[in-house]
């Protein structure tokens, strides 16, 4: 099921960013920065009382037409605003009510969407007073906050999540394996699925952002179901001719919440862009398999017998996260290794479901320990206990410890790449939790 999507909007400097950051600071976010995963924290998977939700950060709306920076703004955050299941518009509440505040809530009056109104930057009791003129937006109750030292977060959360709509169960297939086809605007998504496919069940278009909604669709393929989720480009509204790029991070973020793998297209033609690695960075957070996908590649220019070679390399040198993803390259218009997709889908799904014996991660870590025994810290050394895996989908480890501030990340790097070594976990993520245990309880 998708997570809902919050998009906090209002006119710069109010303070967007600050609750942003305070929100992630303040350990509601269920996503840890991880090494490696490069890109700009547009978007953070939080939860608050139970409820998971996605919220997105947008520059400040201003409605100066003579500025194209100015503009291009406010163009990013009506898109946002478009994708947002609830919509939170911070205003100042030193600066009090302005034109340009008022301008705002009209935009947001015309998107039928919930909207929550905070009235940012009030420090002391004293300044409450200052939130009582913003009822006259006419968008319900202000709530007095400050962001930057988190007074009154809880109320402002609980009224979001209270705004939330209501999700009707899924009923899930066990045996049917679910596809998400994410990447950037124009990279090919439509035309892999209709590919995969054998026939024009998605409209297919040159100009990025086609596609509007996810198009769930099933199939089946030598005996195995599967479900393809198409997720959607940005398409240009009315008088938002600027790029959209920025946003179709959000389209992959409904997709991948309800995938067992994610098919992350690259245009081979452009190489790997900085948008490329934040959508890869969601898919590698959000636990799912994930297949690079290189499309395009019968237009690569000046290909010879080492141009895979050498592409793969550059890809795991820019998305260095996405180490264990395996890699194709195809063509979605000649329909070029398009076959092995589903192959490869079935074997990551497989390998996301393993399950490991306790007795057997044991034996995997005393081979460890005795080839590269954990170091020093202030003159105390790490002992590992025992291993436990605790999850699949993705497989999540417990690692049982005498004191789990001596486990150095490089360590669990290390202790993961032996999992790999001896199990594969191809297109998977591994989770390793260390948790602290009494030292009578070694394997």
């Amino acid at each position: 099921m998708s997570k809902p999507i919050v998009a906090i909007v209002g006119r710069p400097n109010v303070g967007k960013s600050t609750l942003f950051n305070q929100i992630g600071k303040k350990r509601v976010s269920i996503v840890d920065d991880m090494p490696g995963v490069t890109r700009d924290r547009i978007y953070l998977d939080a939860e608050w009382l139970n409820h998971e939700f996605t919220m997105i950060d947008t520059g400040g709306i201003e409605f100066d037409e003579s500025n194209h920076i100015l503009k291009s703004m406010r163009s990013q955050a009506q898109l946002a605003m478009e994708e947002a299941d609830v919509i939170l518009f911070l205003v100042d509440g030193r600066a009090g009510l302005t034109t340009a505040d008022e301008e705002v809530a009209k935009m947001l009056r015309s998107t039928k969407k919930p909207v929550i109104l905070g009235v940012n930057k009030i420090d002391s009791p004293q300044l409450v007073m200052n939130s009582y003129e913003f009822y006259n937006l006419g968008l319900g109750d202000p709530i007095a906050l400050s962001a930057s030292n988190a007074m009154n977060l809880g109320d402002l959360l609980d009224a979001m999540v209270a705004a939330f709509p209501e999700h009707e169960a899924e009923d899930k297939d066990e045996d049917e394996i679910s596809i998400a086809v994410i990447g950037r605007p124009n990279v090919g998504k439509s035309s892999i699925v209709n590919q995969l496919l054998g026939e024009e069940r998605v409209i297919v278009s040159d100009m990025a952002g086609t596609t509007r909604d996810a198009i769930d669709t099933h199939f089946v393929k030598d005996g195995m179901k599967f479900m393809l989720i198409d997720t959607a480009g940005m398409r240009r509204r009315g008088k938002i001719d600027e790029p959209v790029e920025r946003y179709s991070v959000m389209r992959s973020l409904r997709a991948i919440d309800r995938a067992d793998v994610v098919l992350m297209m690259i245009d081979a033609s452009e190489g790997i862009t900085e948008q490329d690695k934040k959508i890869a960075g969601y898919a590698h957070e959000s636990g799912r398999g994930v297949i690079i996908v290189v499309n395009k590649w019968d237009i690569y220019p000046g290909k010879d017998d080492k141009s895979t070679l050498r592409f793969t390399e550059d890809l795991r040198d820019e998305i260095g996260f996405l180490q264990y993803a395996p890699v194709l390259y195809a063509s979605a218009l000649t329909g070029q290794r398009v076959g092995r997709v589903t192959d490869l889908v079935k074997y990551v799904a497989e390998q996301q479901s393993m399950r490991i014996k306790t007795s057997v991660l044991n034996e995997l870590i005393r081979d460890a320990v005795s080839i590269n025994p954990p170091p020093m810290h202030r003159g105390r050394r790490l002992k590992i206990l025992f291993m436990t895996q605790a999850d699949v989908k993705p497989p999540k480890f417990i690692i049982f410890v005498n004191d789990p501030e001596l486990m150095h990340f490089s360590y669990l790097r290390f202790i993961e790449n032996r999992l790999r070594e001896m199990y594969g976990f191809e297109g998977t993520p591994i989770r390793l939790i260390v948790r602290a245990r009494d030292e009578e309880d070694e394997y």
